[in-house]
């Protein structure tokens, strides 16, 4: 018998809890919610919001304010100055950094013991239990995990609290049996220097036998080029027979998805998608064949949604129970890290309500509306794909912004481009990414129509590393950084250019 055949029974109980989720969404949600008022209701924030008097979802509504990372930050540099029970009960000793994408200004977001083990560590268990009821002939136990993971810091200089990116927190506090199942070592996983730390990383790994990967799709890929340097191999499976699966998450997978075909060509290969960010964990892709994920909904994460008007209307929240497939909302989140109906930033699309499944369509502020064409996020990732497709082109990083109106009243959308395998035709490219957006986004085909008010959009060619570098210029080489995808603005384009 397998090392894997025997630890698969460890996740047999999870896998029959996980059919709650199939139908019973709502009950599940309002168990969440009462648990975590309950659980509160002697904090500062309990009393501030009479959480003594909430006994159903509407009276929470109505209580409780939404809130942005502002509304929560000074009570949050209190509990990072040592303060307890102010937004969630005791003292808590972990702070998730996060730049977001649309701003320098960092956040630091709390990692309660709660939110660490009913949440951030819920989730790639159940990532695991969905992966071997999906795949039981697997060996994943058999073998090593290389995770990449970020760094971190003294907080405050407070006697045992640290703060640093969400993947180093989860490191720091890993089983130690889980450890020696694992690549790079502690000391590797969790050095800053992202250069430094990719060479040891792969050097580390290259004799392992290495059976599953987890992390950021753009920083992996970094970290496997590395390893193919290292062996002078054609392909990863060469180095590392037995690999099988690709557990991916933090930015989305389809500008990657060639690459790691072309790098992995087993056909055992899977790759499992996952939403995780430093607030929670929230979904797992639990079909292979289905690129939706489903909404984890028995964690210490309470939903909400606001419907958005692409880029900018506002609507009505609505509980998990109040959502319609096919239309973009904004996502709240109530948590046992101390986060009240507090806006994420990011936009889902629900594939289905019956269980509940869904799609992540972009950020709330990364979106593109400068003229009413209200381009989001989900329009650039298929529009790029498809361009892909027809061009044979790979490409690697983007990001895109208007071009505003100059003295002939004219504007349009550029975007910067780095390819690991350009067109060999950029303006073919062009014209096939711009027409593949209107035929997504009937707000765009209607500004494009005749370019009356949005001229053909702009491609300019990043060249090699562009990305990295200016990543590295503002310290968000490695981690969980993300270059920001769309702006309505040309903040980010502009450092981009300048050295290009």
């Amino acid at each position: 018998m397998n090392l894997t055949s025997i630890a698969g029974k460890v996740f047999k109980p999870r896998q029959r809890e996980l059919e709650r989720h199939l139908r019973e969404g709502e009950t599940l949600q309002r168990e969440v919610l009462q648990r975590l008022v309950g659980r509160a209701k002697d904090t500062e924030y309990g009393h501030q919001h009479a959480f003594n008097d909430i006994h159903s979802y509407e009276q929470y509504a109505k209580h409780v304010p939404v809130n942005t990372y502002e509304e929560l930050k000074d009570a949050i540099d209190r509990m990072r100055h040592g303060e307890q029970d102010v937004l969630w009960p005791g003292r808590t000793k972990w702070y998730a950094k996060s730049s977001g994408t649309t701003n320098d200004k960092s956040k630091f977001i709390p990692v309660t013991s709660e939110g660490l083990h009913h949440i951030h560590y819920a989730g790639p268990f159940d990532a695991v239990a969905l992966y071997l009821r999906n795949n039981p002939k697997s060996r994943i136990f058999d073998g090593r995990a290389m995770i990449l993971g970020g760094s971190h810091s003294p907080n405050y200089n407070l006697p045992g609290s640290l703060v640093g990116d969400l993947s180093a927190i989860l490191i720091e506090n890993m089983n130690p049996l889980a450890n020696l199942m694992r690549v790079p070592k502690k000391q590797t996983a969790l050095l800053s220097d992202f250069e430094v730390k990719r060479d040891r990383i792969a050097r580390e790994a290259l004799t392992k036998n290495v059976t599953n990967l987890s992390g950021v799709p753009s920083w992996m890929l970094s970290v496997l080029d590395r390893v193919m340097e290292l062996s002078g191999k054609s392909h990863l499976e060469e180095v590392w027979p037995n690999l099988e699966v690709f557990f991916h998450g933090g930015v989305a997978f389809t500008p990657y998805r060639q690459q790691y075909e072309r790098l992995i060509t087993s056909p055992r290969m899977h790759y499992m998608e996952t939403y995780n960010a430093s607030e929670g964990f929230f979904g797992l892709q639990d079909d292979p064949q289905d690129k939706s994920m489903l909404l984890m909904l028995d964690y210490d994460v309470f939903y909400e949604f606001q419907e958005l008007s692409g880029g900018t209307g506002e609507h009505a929240i609505v509980p998990l129970w109040g959502v319609e497939p096919g239309k973009n909302y904004a996502m709240l989140i109530t948590t046992s890290c101390g986060l009240w109906r507090y806006m994420i930033g990011d936009t889902v699309r629900f594939t289905s309500v019956n269980p509940y499944k869904f799609v992540i369509s972009g950020r709330t502020k990364s979106f593109i509306n400068a003229f009413g064409e209200e381009l989001i996020v989900d329009n650039a990732e298929q529009g790029l794909q498809y361009a892909c497709q027809q061009t044979g082109a790979e490409v690697l990083e983007y990001t895109a912004a208007p071009v505003f109106m100059d003295e002939h009243g004219k504007c349009r959308h550029q975007w910067l481009v780095e390819f690991n395998r350009p067109p060999q035709d950029l303006s073919l490219f062009a014209r096939l990414l711009d027409e593949r957006l209107q035929a997504l986004n009937s707000d765009y085909e209607a500004k494009r129509y005749k370019n009356i008010t949005l001229q053909p959009l702009e491609i300019i060619m990043a060249r090699p590393g562009l990305f990295n570098d200016w990543l590295k210029q503002h310290g968000k080489l490695g981690g969980q950084h993300k270059v920001p995808r769309l702006s309505n603005e040309r903040t980010h384009i502009e450092q981009l250019l300048k050295i290009n």
